[in-house]
């Protein structure tokens, strides 16, 4: 599949609210913001919800495979669906969570962690959500250094100026 990219772009920024928190959901955030900062662009992310999650210094990332019936992965020359009668089974999340994990290795895709440090090295933008963190019982020792803290009308105020708005 070719990529196509336009030659020309007006934008200048971009923000994005980051609410999953799976090994699979964390990727398109991250993957996003740091190319978005490559370009050029101011990057704002706000993370709520399980998104929050991917902030905390321990990541034990897993994958749902629950509810996900697009989820093939290569195996035997070919890509295998799993039903979702088989994701109810206990153990099946973990299965998936490491074969995601040696895929990843396997094809030399960057972690979540080391993404998520090239973000911060570009100056992107996270904010945790501060009603989240007082939900869930979060406290910021459990979170990694730089993110600051906002509530909803601290997104609405940067999506509201950005060019581009993404929910994540």
């Amino acid at each position: 599949m070719e990529e196509t990219v336009p030659s020309q772009s007006n934008a200048t920024s971009l923000s994005m609210i980051v609410t999953k928190g799976t090994l699979d959901w964390a990727y398109p955030p991250f993957i996003l913001a740091t190319t978005a900062a490559a370009m050029g662009l101011e990057v704002s992310m706000f993370f709520t919800f399980y998104g929050l999650t991917l902030l905390k210094k321990d990541l034990n990332l897993k994958i749902s495979t629950l509810g996900n019936p697009a989820m093939q992965m290569p195996m035997m020359g070919m890509h295998m669906a799993l039903p979702n009668l088989v994701s109810a089974l206990p153990g099946v999340d973990g299965l998936a969570t490491g074969m995601m994990k040696n895929l990843i290795k396997k094809k030399g895709v960057a972690s979540i962690e080391e993404l998520r440090a090239m973000a911060i090295e570009a100056d992107v933008k996270m904010i945790a959500c501060q009603m989240t963190m007082d939900l869930f019982e979060y406290k910021l020792e459990d979170m990694i250094e730089g993110p600051a803290l906002g509530g909803a009308a601290s997104y609405i105020e940067i999506a509201s100026k950005s060019d581009i708005n993404l929910y994540i």
